[in-house]
C-alpha cells in the first residue's frame, strides 16, 4: 500500500515540477507543455522509487530515505527538464 501512495505522491511532484518549469524557463518548452509534464512525472517516479529501495539497501536510516524521497525527485525532474532544454538548442 505504501508503494501506491509513494507513486501517487511522485506523480503529483512531477506535475508540480512540470508546472514550475514554465515559470523558470518562460516560453522555452522545446518538447511542449505535455512533454514537460510527462518528462517530469517519469523522472520523479523513477527517482522516487530508486530512493525508496536503494537508500535502505545501502545501510542508511529511514529518516534519510524519507528526506531523499522528499527532495530528490523534484530536483531530478528539474534537472532533466534543464537537460532537455540545453540539448534542444
Amino acid at each position: 500500500m505504501e508503494i501506491v501512495i509513494l507513486v501517487a505522491a511522485m506523480i503529483v511532484v512531477g506535475l508540480l515540477m512540470g508546472w514550475v518549469a514554465g515559470f523558470i524557463w518562460k516560453g522555452k518548452r522545446p518538447i511542449g507543455v505535455q512533454g514537460d509534464y510527462l518528462a517530469a512525472v517519469i523522472t520523479a517516479v523513477v527517482v522516487g522509487l530508486i530512493d525508496w529501495f536503494v537508500i535502505p539497501a545501502m545501510g542508511f536510516s529511514d529518516s534519510l530515505r524519507n528526506l531523499g524521497v522528499a527532495l530528490e525527485p523534484a530536483l531530478g525532474a528539474l534537472f532533466v527538464l534543464w537537460i532537455i532544454r540545453v540539448a534542444k538548442k
